[in-house]
């Protein structure tokens, strides 16, 4: 059975430790050897192509980019079409989309794993190295506090469900307006995935384990920069609101930050943060998770 990776919870929990522990193996079994693995990006991106390439290698394998202008999703032809041809040469096919229901239809005709690189539902593997993060810093997120500071996005929405899934507790704050669409909400209810929402970051950051925040807009969304910036100023994380964590609390963001204004200069490379090791992580649970998906294949 071809197992796909759309969203944290297509791993079962015990399925998601797996992968974490794959992630922290110094030498991996290289079940890439001599096989492709597409990475189709709708979308750039410097840690996320990077991770990947690097992680194919790592097991054994040959990445291939591939750029929107060469194949040209629905455009130059069906996203059925090119997905049957590249699992013909490939023993996995990764992709960073605009739409997540490309991803649906991808999975529904591939005889290869399909992996999430991002969509505008979802970042599974941006959670993947959050996770990590996390548990490499604390031991387990058995009862831990990770408060999300900002725009309830693709991110959160990711993050709340693989928190949920791992033990601990999924806090958001965010301005009104900004929080999750009503479809998103009705997900987390019918999966048994309980969150605590607030508009008051103070609130959310009280006791926190962690917080973790992301730029106030997102690539595509540079035109509502100055419209955003006055909504989101109250969320921004500095050393104010860290201190209302725990003292071992520590600092998340999947970056690019931009810096000063969803997190100052002080926080973003102060001895909390952890964002460079998160971002190195995205390498490591990269792998795992390739590991765990091409393993016996």
């Amino acid at each position: 059975m071809v197992r796909h990776f759309l969203e944290i919870d297509d791993l079962s929990a015990d399925e998601l430790a797996q992968v974490l522990d794959l992630a922290e193996v110094e030498h991996p079994e290289l079940s890439l050897t001599r096989r492709g693995v597409a990475l189709l990006f709708e979308k750039p991106s410097a840690r996320t192509r990077h991770s990947m390439e690097v992680a194919t290698i790592e097991l054994g394998g040959h990445p291939v980019y591939v750029r929107a202008d060469e194949v040209g999703l629905d455009e130059r032809e069906s996203v059925e079409d090119i997905i049957k041809v590249f699992a013909g040469y490939h023993a996995a096919i990764a992709a960073r989309v605009f739409e997540h229901d490309k991803l649906v239809r991808a999975s529904a005709v591939s005889s290869v794993p399909i992996v999430n690189l991002l969509s505008d539902q979802s970042h599974p593997i941006q959670t993947l190295a959050d996770l990590l993060t996390l548990r490499q810093e604390f031991g387990s997120l058995d009862g831990l506090v990770v408060s999300y500071i900002g725009d309830a996005n693709n991110v959160a929405k990711s993050l709340a469900l693989g928190v949920a899934m791992s033990g601990g507790t999924f806090r958001i704050a965010h301005p009104a307006d900004y929080g999750f669409a009503d479809e998103v909400l009705d997900e987390f209810a019918a999966k048994g995935v309980s969150i605590e929402a607030t508009t008051d970051a103070r609130e959310a950051a009280e006791g926190a384990d962690a917080l973790y925040t992301d730029a106030w807009y997102s690539m595509g969304q540079e035109a509502e920069a100055g419209h955003r910036r006055p909504i989101f100023a109250p969320y921004q994380v500095d050393e104010a609101l860290m201190g209302v964590a725990k003292p071992t609390a520590v600092f998340l963001h999947c970056l690019p930050a931009h810096r000063n204004d969803e997190a100052t200069d002080a926080v973003l490379d102060g001895p909390q943060s952890r964002i460079f090791p998160q971002a190195h992580n995205r390498l490591h649970s990269a792998r795992g998770l390739l590991s765990f998906l091409t393993a016996g294949t």
